[in-house]
Protein backbone atom coordinates (compact mmCIF):
# COMPACT_ATOMS: atom_id res chain seq x y z
CA UNK A 1 0.00 0.00 0.00
CA UNK A 2 1.21 3.54 -1.33
CA UNK A 3 2.45 5.39 1.80
CA UNK A 4 0.38 9.21 2.24
CA UNK A 5 2.30 11.99 1.96
CA UNK A 6 1.92 14.77 4.15
CA UNK A 7 0.82 18.19 3.22
CA UNK A 8 3.28 20.23 2.24
CA UNK A 9 2.36 23.72 2.26
CA UNK A 10 4.32 24.70 5.36
CA UNK A 11 7.37 23.48 3.78
CA UNK A 12 7.60 24.75 0.02
CA UNK A 13 6.14 28.33 2.20
CA UNK A 14 9.58 28.37 4.32
CA UNK A 15 11.37 27.38 0.91
CA UNK A 16 9.97 30.24 -1.00
CA UNK A 17 10.63 32.52 2.16
CA UNK A 18 14.19 31.33 2.83
CA UNK A 19 13.69 28.46 5.08
CA UNK A 20 16.18 25.49 5.67
CA UNK A 21 14.27 22.49 5.80
CA UNK A 22 15.21 18.75 6.90
CA UNK A 23 13.83 16.83 4.77
CA UNK A 24 14.46 13.02 3.22
CA UNK A 25 15.87 11.57 0.30
CA UNK A 26 16.04 8.47 -1.33
CA UNK A 27 19.21 7.87 0.53
CA UNK A 28 19.24 9.78 3.75
CA UNK A 29 18.21 12.63 5.19
CA UNK A 30 18.84 16.12 3.91
CA UNK A 31 19.38 19.66 4.98
CA UNK A 32 18.29 21.79 2.50
CA UNK A 33 16.86 24.94 0.83
CA UNK A 34 16.02 26.60 -2.35
CA UNK A 35 19.39 26.28 -3.86
CA UNK A 36 18.93 29.88 -5.66
CA UNK A 37 18.81 31.66 -2.64
CA UNK A 38 22.21 32.63 -1.64
CA UNK A 39 21.21 33.69 2.32
CA UNK A 40 19.61 30.65 2.92
CA UNK A 41 22.47 28.07 1.09
CA UNK A 42 24.59 30.30 3.38
CA UNK A 43 22.54 29.41 6.59
CA UNK A 44 22.79 25.74 5.32
CA UNK A 45 26.47 26.04 5.44
CA UNK A 46 26.45 27.55 8.97
CA UNK A 47 23.98 25.01 10.25
CA UNK A 48 26.19 22.31 9.15
CA UNK A 49 29.64 23.25 9.82
CA UNK A 50 30.64 22.57 6.33
CA UNK A 51 33.58 24.39 4.51
CA UNK A 52 32.52 27.52 2.05
CA UNK A 53 34.90 25.50 -0.65
CA UNK A 54 32.95 22.42 -0.92
CA UNK A 55 30.27 22.82 -3.18
CA UNK A 56 26.32 21.56 -1.94
CA UNK A 57 24.33 19.02 -3.74
CA UNK A 58 21.24 19.66 -5.56
CA UNK A 59 18.20 17.59 -6.33
CA UNK A 60 15.44 18.65 -9.06
CA UNK A 61 12.67 16.54 -9.46
CA UNK A 62 12.83 15.81 -12.95
CA UNK A 63 14.63 16.51 -16.38
CA UNK A 64 12.83 19.37 -16.86
CA UNK A 65 13.99 21.14 -13.61
CA UNK A 66 17.66 20.24 -14.55
CA UNK A 67 17.31 22.05 -17.95
CA UNK A 68 16.11 24.74 -15.89
CA UNK A 69 19.35 25.39 -14.39
CA UNK A 70 21.67 24.10 -16.93
CA UNK A 71 24.18 26.24 -18.68
CA UNK A 72 24.04 25.49 -22.25
CA UNK A 73 22.02 22.31 -23.61
CA UNK A 74 21.55 18.99 -21.70
CA UNK A 75 24.47 16.90 -22.36
CA UNK A 76 23.61 13.68 -24.02
CA UNK A 77 25.79 11.24 -21.92
CA UNK A 78 23.33 12.81 -18.77
CA UNK A 79 19.99 11.78 -20.88
CA UNK A 80 21.86 8.50 -21.48
CA UNK A 81 22.49 8.17 -17.51
CA UNK A 82 19.04 9.65 -16.60
CA UNK A 83 17.23 7.06 -18.70
CA UNK A 84 18.57 4.49 -16.97
CA UNK A 85 19.51 5.52 -13.26
CA UNK A 86 16.90 8.41 -12.46
CA UNK A 87 14.73 9.03 -10.23
CA UNK A 88 17.40 7.35 -7.61
CA UNK A 89 20.84 8.25 -5.88
CA UNK A 90 22.81 8.81 -9.39
CA UNK A 91 24.62 12.46 -8.77
CA UNK A 92 25.92 14.23 -11.73
CA UNK A 93 28.37 16.99 -12.23
CA UNK A 94 27.11 19.42 -14.71
CA UNK A 95 27.42 23.09 -15.38
CA UNK A 96 24.71 24.94 -13.38
CA UNK A 97 23.42 28.98 -14.09
CA UNK A 98 21.34 30.62 -11.34
CA UNK A 99 22.14 28.83 -8.41
CA UNK A 100 24.34 30.21 -5.22
CA UNK A 101 27.45 30.00 -5.69
CA UNK A 102 28.16 27.99 -2.86
CA UNK A 103 26.48 25.17 -4.88
CA UNK A 104 28.82 25.66 -7.94
CA UNK A 105 32.69 24.93 -7.60
CA UNK A 106 35.04 27.36 -9.37
CA UNK A 107 34.12 26.18 -12.73
CA UNK A 108 30.42 26.48 -12.35
CA UNK A 109 29.65 22.55 -11.79
CA UNK A 110 26.99 21.22 -9.51
CA UNK A 111 26.31 17.88 -8.26
CA UNK A 112 22.32 17.15 -9.25
CA UNK A 113 20.50 13.87 -9.68
CA UNK A 114 16.76 13.75 -9.92
CA UNK A 115 15.70 12.60 -6.83
CA UNK A 116 13.34 9.30 -6.29
CA UNK A 117 11.83 9.78 -2.97
CA UNK A 118 8.25 11.14 -3.73
CA UNK A 119 8.29 13.96 -1.18
CA UNK A 120 12.09 15.65 -2.50
CA UNK A 121 10.35 15.67 -5.65
CA UNK A 122 7.25 17.37 -4.43
CA UNK A 123 8.74 19.96 -2.71
CA UNK A 124 10.99 20.61 -5.51
CA UNK A 125 8.01 20.83 -8.00
CA UNK A 126 5.95 22.74 -5.59
CA UNK A 127 8.28 25.30 -5.19
CA UNK A 128 9.80 25.66 -8.95
CA UNK A 129 13.42 25.32 -7.64
CA UNK A 130 16.27 22.95 -7.22
CA UNK A 131 17.04 22.37 -3.26
CA UNK A 132 20.27 21.87 -1.89
CA UNK A 133 20.63 18.26 -0.89
CA UNK A 134 23.29 18.27 1.60
CA UNK A 135 23.07 14.94 4.47
CA UNK A 136 21.55 16.32 7.84
CA UNK A 137 24.12 16.01 10.08
CA UNK A 138 27.06 18.34 11.75
CA UNK A 139 29.75 17.71 9.24
CA UNK A 140 31.69 14.45 10.20
CA UNK A 141 28.96 12.86 12.04
CA UNK A 142 27.01 10.19 10.61
CA UNK A 143 24.15 10.51 8.48
CA UNK A 144 20.44 10.07 9.36
CA UNK A 145 18.37 7.99 7.78
CA UNK A 146 15.54 7.67 10.75
CA UNK A 147 14.17 10.24 12.51
CA UNK A 148 15.81 8.86 16.15
CA UNK A 149 19.67 9.33 13.78
CA UNK A 150 18.72 13.25 13.37
CA UNK A 151 21.43 15.79 15.54
CA UNK A 152 18.68 17.44 18.22
CA UNK A 153 20.43 20.33 17.47
CA UNK A 154 20.65 21.02 13.51
CA UNK A 155 16.35 19.58 13.79
CA UNK A 156 15.79 22.42 16.39
CA UNK A 157 17.63 25.05 14.03
CA UNK A 158 16.12 24.21 11.38
CA UNK A 159 12.96 25.97 10.41
CA UNK A 160 11.09 22.56 9.66
CA UNK A 161 11.68 18.90 9.86
CA UNK A 162 9.90 16.48 7.53
CA UNK A 163 10.21 13.29 9.79
CA UNK A 164 6.99 11.98 8.41
CA UNK A 165 6.87 8.34 6.08
CA UNK A 166 8.21 7.27 3.73
CA UNK A 167 11.45 7.37 5.48
CA UNK A 168 15.01 7.64 3.36
CA UNK A 169 16.31 3.81 2.56
CA UNK A 170 19.66 4.08 4.47
CA UNK A 171 22.82 2.82 3.17
CA UNK A 172 25.15 4.52 1.22
CA UNK A 173 24.83 8.47 -0.21
CA UNK A 174 24.37 8.99 -3.79
CA UNK A 175 27.53 7.81 -6.61
CA UNK A 176 28.82 11.29 -7.49
CA UNK A 177 30.18 11.38 -11.12
CA UNK A 178 31.78 13.91 -13.79
CA UNK A 179 31.39 13.80 -17.25
CA UNK A 180 34.56 12.93 -19.53
CA UNK A 181 32.92 13.17 -22.80
CA UNK A 182 31.78 10.09 -25.25
CA UNK A 183 30.35 7.39 -22.64
CA UNK A 184 33.71 7.88 -20.16
CA UNK A 185 33.03 9.21 -16.54
CA UNK A 186 35.41 10.16 -13.37
CA UNK A 187 34.28 8.70 -10.25
CA UNK A 188 34.21 11.63 -7.88
CA UNK A 189 32.25 9.42 -4.69
CA UNK A 190 31.66 5.66 -4.67
CA UNK A 191 27.97 5.21 -3.55
CA UNK A 192 24.84 3.53 -3.98
CA UNK A 193 25.44 3.05 -8.07
CA UNK A 194 27.99 0.36 -8.03
CA UNK A 195 30.27 1.37 -10.69
CA UNK A 196 29.96 -2.18 -12.48
CA UNK A 197 26.38 -0.96 -12.98
CA UNK A 198 27.52 2.08 -15.39
CA UNK A 199 30.28 -0.08 -17.32
CA UNK A 200 27.44 -2.73 -17.79
CA UNK A 201 25.34 0.24 -19.13
CA UNK A 202 28.14 1.35 -21.91
CA UNK A 203 30.19 4.41 -19.82
CA UNK A 204 33.89 3.58 -18.79
CA UNK A 205 34.30 4.60 -15.49
CA UNK A 206 37.66 6.16 -13.90
CA UNK A 207 38.74 6.80 -10.44
CA UNK A 208 40.20 10.47 -9.21
CA UNK A 209 39.06 13.57 -8.18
Amino acid sequence: MREELPDITAAVDALLHGGVLVYPTETLYALGCDARNIAAVSRVLRLKGRPENKPLPVVVADLDGLERILEGEMPEDVLRLGERFWPGPLSILVHTRGLASAVRDGEGFTSVRVTAHPLAAALCAAAGAPLVATSANLSGEPAAAVPEELDPVLAVRADLVLDQKPWPSGGLASTVVALEGSGRLRLIRAGAVPVQALEVHGFTVSSGN
